[in-house]
């Protein structure tokens, strides 16, 4: 529903913040991640989670879109609830939540806390396939990564569907042919042979 406020921060705790957005303050629950980065800021922008449940409506905000990524990747385990999603974003980075699910260090994952033997294999056994599809980048938002014409082509050929491995396949010989072509052109030329 809500994608960003961008807005004055009224008040700042590391649990939460009253973000000012055209006259309207909104409460807002981040991560100690997040409070972090905006902690010496007046005005920032929060990527936010909207969350609905029988008796409340909460907003979740993250400086980065990678970080509400991995919170809506956690939540959607079942027996993982926003709170829990907030605090594993406190105890650890995204970047560092991905790695240990991928890999399966049960271990790094029962670290933080709220997070015992059960629902550390839960996370895995939900989320291990899904983030190892997406690929180690699939976290770092295309916005934010400045990237080579090569790897905004994969980016994009990722995003339509294709795997990993057929992508790189075929751009890589592409490459190989003409190394003077626009990410468009690549892309329509990849797209021409997969």
């Amino acid at each position: 529903m809500y994608e960003y406020f961008n807005g004055k921060l009224v008040f700042k705790a590391p649990t939460h913040v009253i973000l000012e957005v055209g006259g309207i303050g909104y409460h807002i629950h981040i991560s100690l991640t997040t409070f972090a980065q905006i902690k010496d800021k007046e005005e920032c922008k929060l990527y936010v989670s909207f969350q609905v449940r029988e008796d409340s409506q909460t907003l979740y905000g993250f400086a980065t879109e990678t970080e509400r990524q991995m919170f809506n990747h956690l939540i959607s385990v079942p027996g993982i609830g926003p709170s829990t999603g907030r605090m594993m974003l406190s105890s650890i980075t995204p970047e560092e939540i991905q790695s240990a699910i991928i890999n399966g260090e049960l271990k790094i994952i029962q670290q933080i806390k709220g997070i015992g033997p059960k629902s550390a294999q839960r996370l895995v056994l939900e989320l291990q396939d899904k983030l190892r599809k997406q690929g180690p980048d699939a976290l770092i938002p295309l916005a934010l990564a400045k990237k080579s014409v090569p790897e905004e082509a994969l980016s994009a050929l990722l995003m339509l569907g294709f795997s990993k491995a057929q992508a790189d396949k075929v751009l890589n010989t592409l490459i190989a042919e003409n190394l003077d072509r626009t990410v468009e052109q690549l892309i329509k030329d990849a797209l021409k042979r997969l």
